[in-house]
C-alpha cells in the first residue's frame, strides 16, 4: 500500500505534474501557431473559426472526456473495498 510519505508517491505526483505541464505547453504552442481561419462542418452547419480556437475546443473536450471517464472508475473501486 502506497502511503503519502513514501518517495514513490511523490515521484509519481511530480511525474504527472511535469507531464501535464509539458502537454499544456505543447498545446499552447500549437494553438498560437495556427491562427488562420478554417471551416468546420458540424452536422448540417458550417462554422468558420480560427484554427487556434478549434484546436483549443478539441483539447478541452479531450481533457473533459478524460476526467469524466476516470471519475466512475474511482467510485466503483472504492465501493468494492
Amino acid at each position: 500500500m502506497n502511503l503519502p510519505d513514501e518517495p514513490s508517491f511523490f515521484f509519481m505526483r511530480n511525474l504527472k505534474l511535469i507531464t501535464a505541464s509539458i502537454l499544456a505547453i505543447l498545446v499552447a504552442i500549437i494553438v498560437v501557431q495556427n491562427r488562420e481561419p478554417v471551416a468546420t462542418h458540424l452536422l448540417f452547419a458550417t462554422v468558420v473559426m480560427p484554427h487556434a480556437i478549434l484546436l483549443f475546443i478539441t483539447a478541452a473536450a479531450g481533457f473533459a472526456l478524460g476526467v469524466l471517464l476516470t471519475l466512475p472508475l474511482g467510485t466503483k473501486r472504492n465501493q468494492i473495498r
